[in-house]
């Protein structure tokens, strides 16, 4: 008699798109907020204004991530947020994406 071995859990892959396309909108208007409170003109190209140095807190960031609870499905922990905060959009995005996709992982089962 042959046993048979439990199916192996479906992973979904980890929604990137959803994920940088909700953070990138939010963080923009944090950083349209925070320049016009210190008199920086963003420039008007989506490229560019993501480069653009405009200083944002790390407690506003941490607000921000609350945009990305329902598509991760979970609550994100503060520490995923630099403290200090960053000097762009840009910067944001490339210390917080990769801490936020290792935190999905790990709430699926995943190692990474």
């Amino acid at each position: 008699m042959a046993t048979l071995a439990p199916p192996a859990p479906i992973v979904k892959s980890f929604p990137m798109k959803e994920v940088l396309d909700a953070l990138t909108h939010e963080l923009m208007d944090v950083a349209q907020s925070e320049a016009q409170v210190r008199g920086i003109t963003l420039p008007s190209a989506p490229a560019d204004a993501v480069k653009a140095a405009v200083p944002m807190d790390s407690l506003t960031i941490v607000d921000a991530l609350c945009v990305l609870d329902a598509i991760v499905g979970f609550q994100l922990k503060e520490s995923i947020v630099q403290m200090g905060g960053y000097n762009s959009v840009e910067a944001a995005l490339k210390n917080m994406i990769p801490k936020i996709e290792k935190a999905w992982l790990r709430k699926q089962g995943a190692k990474k």
